[in-house]
């Protein structure tokens, strides 16, 4: 015959491994690991109508059975940063973030205008992909409101940061390569000229990048997002990405 104590131990172990494996599942389901512990990745804020976050979805169902369309760029960007994805660009969303990436954003508003300029200033660093005539394919038509903005709107900020955009419809369409200090995949890309030689912007790469340095913080914009297609990636998208991210938001942050 047992002795009556064994029941209560029994139950004790199974509530510990109860215990043990729901912990277990809440990792997983938050995308914790445990090696992140102490050195977890630095935040990088995530705003755009490029789908890098969500996918390419026609609504919320399809991200809960799985059915979007996954961009390739959010397990490349999670390796080095915990993703936080943003609606609104505001002081009170931006609060916490040294970082943030603009993909192929909507026309922001005069208070995102100022919130972003202001964010900058105070030290931030900005990575802006500003395409003047997205050419990446989507599953929606044109003019649904869930397909990436074709045509970038952002002329007060870059106005104000002393840019502007240029576009030449005349150049040849389809998949190349910008090589400098990076090989860049582009198709028709845009064209920055800085307003003032003397300002915080100068550009290279024949104009399609402009590094601009405001107040304590830095941007670095790129006149092209044709190296974010979804669908058609270019061999050459990758390493184009983590050089951007190293240029525009790592470099210079041991002299802040």
């Amino acid at each position: 015959m047992r002795r009556p104590r064994s029941r209560p131990r029994a139950m004790q172990y199974r509530r510990s491994l109860e215990r043990a494996l729901a912990a277990a599942l809440l990792i997983v389901a938050t995308g914790c690991r445990a090696e992140d512990g102490p050195e977890q990745r630095p935040a990088l804020g995530l705003m755009g109508t490029i789908p890098i976050y969500w996918g390419e979805q026609a609504g919320f169902g399809d991200a809960l059975s799985g059915n979007a369309t996954a961009h390739w760029a959010r397990a490349q960007l999670e390796a080095r940063y915990t993703l936080r994805p943003l609606d609104t660009l505001s002081a009170q969303s931006l609060t916490g973030l040294d970082d943030l990436l603009l993909a192929q954003p909507r026309a922001l508003s005069g208070a995102e205008n100022v919130a972003l300029d202001a964010w900058v200033r105070q030290g931030g660093h900005l990575l802006l992909f500003a395409d003047p005539l997205l050419t990446g394919e989507s599953r929606f038509a044109l003019g649904d409101r869930r397909r990436p903005q074709g045509v970038i709107l952002l002329s007060p900020i870059l106005a104000h940061w002393g840019l502007e955009l240029q576009f030449d419809d005349s150049q040849q369409r389809g998949p190349s390569v910008v090589d400098g200090a990076a090989r860049i995949p582009v198709d028709q890309p845009g064209r920055f000229v800085a307003a003032d030689e003397g300002g915080s912007c100068t550009t290279e790469a024949d104009g399609m990048l402009a590094r601009c340095h405001v107040g304590r913080g830095q941007g670095l914009a790129v006149a092209e997002a044709a190296l974010l297609d979804l669908y058609e990636p270019h061999p050459e998208s990758a390493a184009a990405l983590d050089w951007l991210l190293a240029q525009g938001l790592e470099d210079g942050k041991t002299r802040d």
